[in-house]
């Protein structure tokens, strides 16, 4: 800018002198060189007249070829190729994530400690769009490596430092309605904590297929080829499951949404497993008592009538395991919530009942709220509060026993854990 005011001034001293030269009498003798000094400062002057013209168009930009902000938009008219440039790399690249800190009060139960802890929880996820169809995905998380139903860490250990892994890695290609994603991925299914912890990422292949209907509605179809457990010299463990959701459009007063799914486990190999996925299903010799072959459904109702603050949501979900040897092989949970929790200032209220039977579902992948897994009877109570945009405090507290006294021996009497989050969101 201080370049061309300084051409600018030029500019008017040369028009000045081009005004004298004009004016004043010459010699014959130089008459052809004054002519040629003419005809150089007038070619010098429509040169500056461009360039401040130029400047007056695009003032944020200076002569030189700077990146522009969006690199879809030509930096002057005269670099048109840069009209058709693809994204930047920052435009392809999405980064979000979360972290929780938490304060955790267990108590209730005759003959175990009460116990207090502090616990932290990071999550960073980043995808980034390979090209129109294909996109790259993954998420660093904190959490014990060897357990996939927690990313939590108890703050302990003579501030060690925290565990960090990659807990999900995947390429994820789109066509169309079709989407097919591959490696350690989120959760395909439509679910809640009674059959699957939102903590679990399954690895294999996933396709989904949706088709819109009237009025807003739509269905899709999910499946999952689940490598559950892969040995060199012994039979894999994998899961085959497919899913059917079906909803109505969000911006009806009365919003409906039902899934129904099947998983079919094959478990042949134990040997990537340890204590913490067998937990409380029944377990001997090294292999499950049980197989599983769940039945999942999974139903909601949402009235919006209320006003946008106050939506009414139930949720409904419903397990049976085909492949249990025991009567234990089902469960069901309830969740009633009022309010919306996502906005600055909104609140959320809710309740919660549940209770399964040992073998109803896997435990390796069922819920960690309390230390029951599966042979629970649990009420949960919980308040959310929005206290600025991305920060939410909440409180809950799980208040549970077993079901059957034949299994999982010290909870007869009902336990309690109570919890205070805050949980920023980026």
């Amino acid at each position: 800018m201080k370049t061309l005011r300084k051409r600018a001034s030029t500019l008017l001293a040369c028009s000045s002198v081009l005004a004298v030269l004009v004016a004043t009498p010459v010699q014959a003798q130089t008459s052809e060189e004054l002519r040629s000094e003419v005809a150089q400062l007038r070619a010098r002057i429509d040169r500056l007249e461009a360039a401040l013209a130029a400047q007056e168009t695009h003032p944020q930009t200076s002569a030189s070829f700077a990146a522009p902000a969006d690199p879809a938009q030509p930096v002057t008219a005269a670099t048109p190729a840069l009209a058709a440039a693809p994204p930047s790399a920052t435009k392809r690249l999405n980064v979000n994530g979360d972290v929780r800190v938490r304060y955790e009060s267990n108590f209730g139960r005759d003959a175990v400690r009460n116990r207090d802890r502090g616990v932290v929880r990071g999550r960073l996820r980043a995808s980034y769009a390979v090209n129109s169809w294909l996109t790259a995905g993954g998420e660093l998380s904190t959490g014990d490596l060897n357990d996939p139903n927690s990313t939590d860490v108890t703050l302990t250990r003579f501030a060690d430092d925290l565990s960090v892994g990659l807990s999900q890695a995947y390429l994820r290609a789109q066509f169309g309605n079709l989407t097919l994603t591959g490696g350690k991925m989120p959760q395909p299914f439509v679910r809640t904590e009674l059959t699957w912890d939102g903590d679990v990422n399954p690895q294999g292949l996933s396709a989904s297929y949706k088709v819109a209907l009237p009025a807003g509605a739509s269905v899709r179809a999910n499946a999952l080829y689940f490598l559950v457990d892969e040995a060199s010299n012994a039979k894999d463990s994998r899961m085959i499951g497919g899913q059917l959701q079906f909803e109505t459009a969000a911006s009806n007063a009365i919003k409906l949404e039902l899934a129904a799914g099947y998983y079919d486990y094959d478990l042949g190999t134990v040997a990537g497993a340890d204590i913490g996925d067998f937990r409380t299903n029944r377990f001997a010799g090294n292999q499950y008592l049980s197989d599983f072959n769940l039945l999942d459904v999974v139903g909601a109702v949402q009235f919006n009538g209320l006003g946008e603050r106050w939506p009414v949501r139930v949720v409904g979900n419903y397990v049976h395991n085909y492949g249990a040897t025991t009567d234990q092989d089902t469960g069901y949970g309830v969740d009633l919530y009022l309010g919306r929790g996502s906005k600055l200032g909104d609140w959320r209220f809710g309740y919660g009942y549940a209770q399964t039977g040992v073998d109803a579902v896997l435990a390796a992948f069922s819920h960690d709220n309390t230390d029951l897994a599966t042979n629970y009877i649990q009420h949960t109570l919980l308040v959310d509060y929005v206290v600025s945009p991305g920060v939410t405090l909440n409180a809950t507290w799980y208040r549970y026993k077993q079901k059957s006294l034949l299994f999982t021996p010290g909870f007869a009497d009902w336990a309690n854990r109570v919890r205070l989050n805050m949980l920023a969101t980026f």
